[in-house]
């Protein structure tokens, strides 16, 4: 698989394209809604290595091991950590803090491609002039680590309802992200350009068509 070429192709392509694709091939949920980002203008690419936050429980969380660093380096193992996303779920707290530009300053000195996550992130100005792009559920002004704490690495997680896996392709946009299985990325990417030209064709048929026509006859998107 040639994932520089399908670099390029994603950029001729939105996140609802991939989406579109996937729900002719697959039958659950690939899709992630309601993200923000400290700058739009990065799209976010890569493969997943996960983090799991959960409560906080003192008796089994040492807070020097079940902290965020030693968490994103046991979810990379010993895997190259170019062009990786760490995908963080809240486990059902999105109003909360699951990092921040110091913490997540590894993300950018590992050449990692960047981060997706369902909690909140701090520092948004920072983290905006990082090469990486990060996408979350809002800005966050108040640290989290006394209610959650990364519990979970390497190991498959939940965000919004959307199972991600470790070696999921994860693509993300201003208007949400898409989870890509790891065996499905070339035929996702080649679906999505595909119907981009028959909507580019279809929008050219409308040009010209027959209201009369559509109205007895159905038009050719329904």
């Amino acid at each position: 698989m040639n994932v520089r070429k399908i670099k390029e192709q994603l950029a001729d392509v939105a996140v609802a394209d991939v989406v579109d694709a996937l729900s002719k091939k697959l039958d659950h949920r690939t899709h992630i809604l309601d993200l923000v980002s400290p700058d739009p203008k990065k799209r976010l690419f890569g493969q997943a290595v996960t983090v799991g936050f959960l409560p906080v429980r003192r008796d089994l969380m040492d807070p020097h091991k079940h902290s965020l660093g030693p968490a994103i380096y046991r979810a990379l193992g010993d895997a190259n950590p170019a062009d990786k996303v760490l995908v963080m779920s809240s486990n059902g707290r999105p109003d909360l803090s699951l990092g921040g530009s110091t913490k997540l300053s590894r993300i950018t000195n590992l050449g990692m491609a960047g981060v997706l996550c369902d909690g909140r992130l701090r520092d948004f100005e920072d983290l905006a002039g990082y090469d990486a792009a990060f996408y979350c559920t809002g800005e966050a002004t108040r640290a989290g680590g006394n209610m959650i704490q990364p519990y979970l690495s390497n190991t498959a997680v939940s965000l919004q309802g959307t199972t991600v896996t470790p070696g999921d392709w994860v693509f993300a946009d201003p208007t949400g992200a898409v989870v890509i299985p790891e065996g499905a990325l070339e035929e996702a990417v080649s679906g999505a350009l595909a119907l981009l030209q028959m909507a580019s064709k279809a929008r050219q048929f409308i040009k010209t068509e027959d209201p009369q026509k559509v109205m007895t006859d159905g038009s050719i998107e329904a």
